[in-house]
């Protein structure tokens, strides 16, 4: 996958990947279909539109910037697959008015929690995009992860702010609009009616190590990758993620 061809941006994205072309696998083998319709929320440039492209499936991606729709279609031509995924604009909460209802096999919503007025609506929406028997891959920005790392640049007081805000935010110079917890997430999963499928941590080390040990030390990378992936399903390791990973299926 050239999106993760990069070390950094390999340690960031491989957990997430490796579950997500799993869900994808027990897709085709459920539908009996090799070509699925994938759903990409907030999709943006096509971090992982494209390699689902890749995988032979059909993907819309749906996204508020226009800019970033414009680097999707020049992304998804450089990499051949430009017949097999569109761009839309839209956001979650307007959702089903760009899309169709019932219509996906796979709806991603990575990134875009963080930054809606009502998660619990976002996460509805996914459900209702979904076809019978479908799958929402989640991922959002931990609170655990935001206080370790306040804490770890020597922030004590911001630590303390986020790990006390009811969004997670240590600050008025927060970037991120909201973070989550395991049980929040799961508890909005489940909520909008889907059956709460594994949750991983996600960038539970690669965010804390001195990028020069990584760059400089032979087989650093592949270490810490097997690391990530080694701790991202264990829950004592879900309180300090940079970022939480949760699927759903929509009941047949």
């Amino acid at each position: 996958m050239s999106d993760t061809s990069r070390p950094r941006a390999s340690l960031r994205t491989a957990v997430v990947w490796e579950v997500l072309k799993e869900a994808l696998d027990r897709r085709v083998k459920a539908t009996g279909r090799d070509v699925l319709d994938v759903l990409d929320t907030g999709g943006g440039t096509g971090k992982f539109a494209v390699p689902v492209a890749r995988l032979g499936h059909r993907v819309t991606v749906v996204d508020p910037s226009p800019n970033a729709l414009f680097g999707l279609e020049r992304r998804v031509s450089e990499a051949g697959v430009a017949d097999l995924v569109r761009g839309v604009q839209g956001d979650a909460q307007g959702l089903l008015d760009v899309v169709e209802r019932d219509a996906y096999d796979v709806v991603l919503c990575h990134g875009v929690l963080e930054y809606v007025d009502d998660p619990a609506e976002g996460v509805a929406n996914a459900f209702a995009a979904l076809r019978s028997g479908g799958v929402l891959s989640l991922l959002a920005a931990g609170l655990g992860g935001a206080v370790l790392a306040r804490a770890l640049a020597g922030h004590f007081t911001e630590a303390r702010t986020a790990l006390t805000d009811p969004a997670g935010r240590w600050g008025t110079g927060d970037p991120v609009p909201r973070r989550f917890t395991a049980e929040q997430l799961t508890e909005l999963v489940g909520g909008a009616g889907l059956e709460v499928g594994t949750v991983h941590g996600v960038r539970i080390f690669a965010d804390l190590v001195p990028g020069v040990l990584v760059d400089t030390e032979p087989g650093a990378v592949e270490a810490l990758l097997r690391l990530e992936e080694a701790a991202a399903e264990l829950p004592a390791f879900h309180a300090v993620a940079t970022q939480l990973h949760v699927l759903g299926e929509k009941p047949a």
